[in-house]
């Protein structure tokens, strides 16, 4: 256990964020805050902090003498996740490209060789989260006050969801995922040529990819249309 609060934070933090990404806790859940308190010795005002940045990030939600629940997928999020994905992904790509520093630029590709290295003999988790962090350094690039909290729930969801796309059960799932790491070289060539149309076109191209294998885990059984595809109803 860390010694000092500060850092008792810094560990609640990034266990609650690698808990949901992973769905080790469920979509929805009630965060027992007294357990947490005990279990990381952090008393209820650093506690409290710790989960107002996770709302703020889009992993969990307070409620007012409720506590704090992670963040629901339910129908309407995932159809809305569909929806704003391609858009948020091009706009931050766009953007990244136009505003990535050298530093960001050589964390993107660390980023990268931590991806390539999960899925050679990575578990499906350190997958997620190695794809994850690729993505989070290019909102870090784009550097959108306006984008990011919604970039950042996107984020959230999409690993939720990909815990099942990188545990491939046949050879064109497996192909998929190694397009993926593919089409990741070619956006850190984008971002780094400072060709902004190219990196919102690889934003839609890899969007692509990963739609039609996501949509196999979240599409209803007998839904006749692609999630993403229907308007929604405008009755009250």
């Amino acid at each position: 256990m860390p010694d000092t609060t500060k850092d008792r934070k810094a560990h609640l933090l990034d266990t609650l964020k690698r808990a949901i990404l992973t769905q080790d806790i469920r979509p929805g859940a009630d965060l027992d805050e007294a357990q947490l308190s005990e279990d990381f010795a952090l008393s209820r005002t650093p506690l409290r902090e710790v989960l107002r940045e996770l709302a703020g990030l889009g992993y969990v939600e307070l409620r007012a003498n409720r506590g704090a629940r992670v963040s629901e997928m339910s129908h309407t999020t995932l159809r809305d996740f569909f929806l704003a994905a391609p858009m948020i992904y091009g706009a931050i790509l766009r953007l990244a490209a136009l505003n990535a520093t050298p530093t960001q630029i050589a964390a993107l590709k660390a980023a990268q060789e931590d991806f390539r290295a999960a899925l050679r003999k990575g578990s499906t988790t350190n997958r997620t989260l190695a794809n994850n962090r690729f993505h989070e350094i290019t909102g870090e690039m784009a550097g959108n006050i306006y984008l990011l909290p919604s970039f950042h729930r996107l984020l959230i969801d999409h690993a939720r969801i990909s815990m099942t796309f990188y545990r491939p059960v046949t050879p064109a799932m497996a192909e998929s995922v190694s397009e993926a790491s593919q089409q990741h070289d070619a956006i850190i060539a984008a971002i780094e040529a400072r060709d902004e149309a190219t990196a919102a076109q690889l934003a839609e191209d890899h969007w692509n990819l990963s739609r039609n294998q996501i949509e196999m885990f979240v599409m209803p059984a007998g839904m006749g249309q692609p999630l993403g595809t229907l308007p929604r109803s405008t009755s009250a």
